[in-house]
């Protein structure tokens, strides 16, 4: 598994100066990350590409609605993505069997227009997926049932926890399909603040991992953090390589 960071968990520095916040990635030893906000962030994320020589393999984009899928789809390429994630969906929607069976029906038109680009989409799950129950398993399992073979999941283990899921049996269940996942840590409430870098809180980071090996990423990540996330995230860099 190669190990990537979410973007997201540095927002603010980027908002401040993106180039020097992508080298303080860089510094800390990443050379690989997931970026937010695709389109938007586009040209910095070349530029960046070209500095620093990271890659982005994977990104998010909101991409399920009526918006402009052929623009996602120029920045994906541009910026060489390969796993393009939409990274949230509506909760009520999860707790109706016929909106799950909906989006995923959804998500394949989407993977149908991206494969002509080289580009597999996917989704990013949240706690509220693993929560919605229908007919003994979650909304995500359900979801999954109804996905083109090339669709992929990208799962967010802490978040999959928080709802409720045993996360070795999910991914294990869920199987090649996953092949990025999230990587974090902290006291498993749903109120973000209380994230904290790997190995520190209450995450079963070696289940995780384990049930993540055929994972192509890991990509760490705080929703929020009450530290200094980039020293967070090297703590959680450390941990993860230790464990690898």
């Amino acid at each position: 598994m190669k190990i990537s960071v979410q973007m997201y968990s540095v927002r603010e520095a980027l908002a401040t100066d993106f180039q020097a916040a992508v080298q303080r990635l860089v510094n800390l030893g990443f050379e690989v990350a997931e970026p937010f906000r695709l389109v938007e962030c586009r040209d910095d994320l070349v530029r960046a590409r070209e500095r620093f020589d990271i890659n982005f393999p994977s990104a998010h984009q909101s991409f399920l609605g009526d918006g402009d899928f052929d623009e996602v789809l120029e920045a994906a390429k541009a910026v060489g993505v390969t796993y393009l994630v939409d990274p949230f969906w509506e909760p009520t929607d999860w707790q109706d069997p016929v909106r799950v069976e909906w989006l995923a029906a959804r998500l394949n038109e989407r993977a149908e227009q991206a494969a002509g680009a080289g580009i597999r989409v996917g989704y990013h799950n949240h706690h509220f997926e693993l929560a919605a129950r229908h007919d003994e398993r979650s909304a995500l399992e359900l979801f999954a049932e109804h996905l083109d073979p090339r669709v992929i999941l990208e799962i967010d283990t802490y978040w999959a926890v928080v709802g409720g899921a045993d996360i070795t049996s999910l991914l294990t269940g869920l199987g090649d399909r996953v092949k990025l996942v999230h990587l974090k840590d902290g006291d498993l409430a749903q109120d973000p603040a209380g994230q904290l870098p790997l190995g520190t809180g209450k995450m079963p980071l070696t289940e995780t991992l384990a049930g993540a090996s055929v994972a192509e990423y890991g990509v760490i990540e705080f929703d929020e953090y009450g530290g200094d996330v980039f020293e967070g995230l090297a703590t959680s860099l450390n941990q993860l390589r230790g464990q690898a």
